[in-house]
């Protein structure tokens, strides 16, 4: 069974963030295909990727007003660090816990995705701030 598919519930109408978030889906996805001799290279895959999306938000966030120390924010930095500790206990021989943690991941996904971010692309789309223009400094979130 799969986690997590992408459907049009997820579409937020930014096709860039759009783009990030059918990625994100995919690399969950694989997950559950992925033996465990390949699941750590995945995970690690999936840590990558979800620094740049995080990173890419946080400076929209911040580029834009959109409530710079705000809980959106802290969920970013939170999943990186569940990310980051799963990758090091399974480094440790815990494949098991990253396939525990998938489902739970998906599922704060689908939330994040429907609220924190469609907050984030309505503000972005009614203020008409540009994603293209140049954005500040990487934030905290991928250190």
């Amino acid at each position: 069974m799969t986690t997590l598919q992408w459907d049009e519930q997820l579409h937020l109408d930014l096709p860039e963030l759009d783009t990030i978030h059918r990625e994100f889906v995919d690399l969950l996805t694989q997950t559950e295909q992925t033996p465990d001799g390949e699941l750590l290279a995945l995970w690690q895959d999936i840590i990558t990727h979800t620094e740049a999306h995080f990173d890419l938000e946080d400076r929209w966030m911040l580029a834009a007003g959109f409530a710079p120390d705000n809980c959106h924010m802290h969920q970013h930095k939170a999943v990186l660090d569940v990310l980051r500790e799963g990758a090091k206990r399974a480094q440790a021989g815990d494949l098991p816990l990253l396939r525990s943690i998938v489902p739970e991941l998906a599922s704060w996904f689908i939330n994040h995705a429907k609220t924190m971010d469609a907050a984030l692309v309505y503000h972005l789309q009614s203020t008409g701030f540009d994603i293209h223009a140049p954005l500040p400094a990487a934030t905290a979130t991928t250190e």
